[in-house]
Formats: structure tokens, C-alpha cells, sequence
């Protein structure tokens, strides 16, 4: 699928017009609802193989942070035959206690998949539990940027930010 093909699709698939509370606390007269479009799979596997053109050879792990970044990582694990690793919100408790579920080490290098940023506060937690951890996330990327701070607070706190769409590509406008 093409980008511009990509792009209507997702805004078809997720742009919704009322009033809502973002994560960040934020009110907005629009939502993008990313379960909608990251569960139908033709958008899921473009995204997937848009996310593994992202790689780099020294890429060793994909990393998407729960539940949104879940789906993402896995398509992007399989267009890219990486190993991806989900990120939780929270610890668990139980089991084995771990704030993620696979596998990462001390020194792996780690492309950090996003499904909305509007201030990337979730992926700025993500990215620094990855970096507690001793590997380096590569760069971050987002399906979505809203254009409301996210990508001055990602640079801001040393990481590398893109996305493969801006509210702008989606067409719009508020």
C-alpha cells in the first residue's frame, strides 16, 4: 500500500469528531482511535513493514510500550525478522514480576514503536525503563504525530523522533 493510500486509510478507519480527554490530560474535538485502525489488517501490515524501514543493521529488538504499541511492535518484529518486546505500563506483580514481557538485554539496540504521540509521555517512559535496562533505544517512531509537543519532548530528552504520518498527512486540520 502506498503512503498517501495508507494515510486516507487510517484517518477512514480511526478519525473520530467530538470531544475528548487524551492521556496527556488534554482536550481535543478529535480522536484518532488507534485500536480502529491497528486492527484491520491491511493498515497493520503497511505499518509493520513502513515501521521495519526504520531498522538499521545494528537494530536488534523492537519495542512497542501496552497495549497500543503491541500489535505495532509484532508487525513491525515480522516485516523486519526482528525480536520485539512489549513494554508494560505498570509491573506486575505476580509471575515473573518484569515491567516487559520477551526478552532484552544489556546492550541491545532497540527501534521503540508508538501508535499516537500528542506529548509522548508514554514513549518517554518506555524509552527510559529500555534505557534502565542498559540497552539503547535507536529511535522512536510513531504512527501518528499530533503535533502537540511530542517531538520536542522526545528530542528534548535525547532521543531520535519520526513518525510516518503528521495530523497534516491525514488531513487535519484542528
Amino acid at each position: 500500500m502506498e503512503r498517501t493510500e495508507l494515510a486516507q486509510r487510517v484517518r477512514e478507519a480511526a478519525y473520530l469528531e467530538g470531544d475528548f480527554t487524551l492521556r496527556s490530560g488534554r482536550k481535543s474535538k478529535y480522536y484518532l482511535d488507534k485500536y480502529l485502525f491497528e486492527t484491520q489488517p491491511d493498515i497493520l501490515e503497511a505499518l509493520g513493514k513502513m515501521f521495519a524501514g526504520f531498522a538499521q543493521n545494528t537494530t536488534t529488538l523492537i519495542a512497542g510500550a501496552e497495549l497500543g504499541g503491541v500489535a505495532l511492535a509484532a508487525s513491525a518484529s515480522m516485516a523486519s525478522g526482528k525480536p520485539f518486546v512489549i513494554i508494560r505500563n505498570a509491573k506486575k506483580d505476580y509471575g515473573t514480576s518484569k515491567p516487559y514481557e520477551g526478552k532484552i538485554s544489556d546492550g541491545d539496540s532497540v527501534l521503540l514503536v508508538e501508535d499516537i504521540a500528542t506529548t509522548g509521555g508514554q514513549v518517554l517512559e518506555a524509552a527510559k525503563l529500555i534505557s534502565e535496562i542498559g540497552a539503547k533505544v535507536e529511535r522512536i517512531v510513531a504512527v501518528v504525530d499530533r503535533q502537540e509537543g511530542a517531538r520536542e519532548n522526545i528530542e528534548g530528552a535525547g532521543f531520535t523522533f519520526n513518525s510516518l504520518f503528521t495530523k497534516a498527512d491525514l488531513g487535519i486540520t484542528s
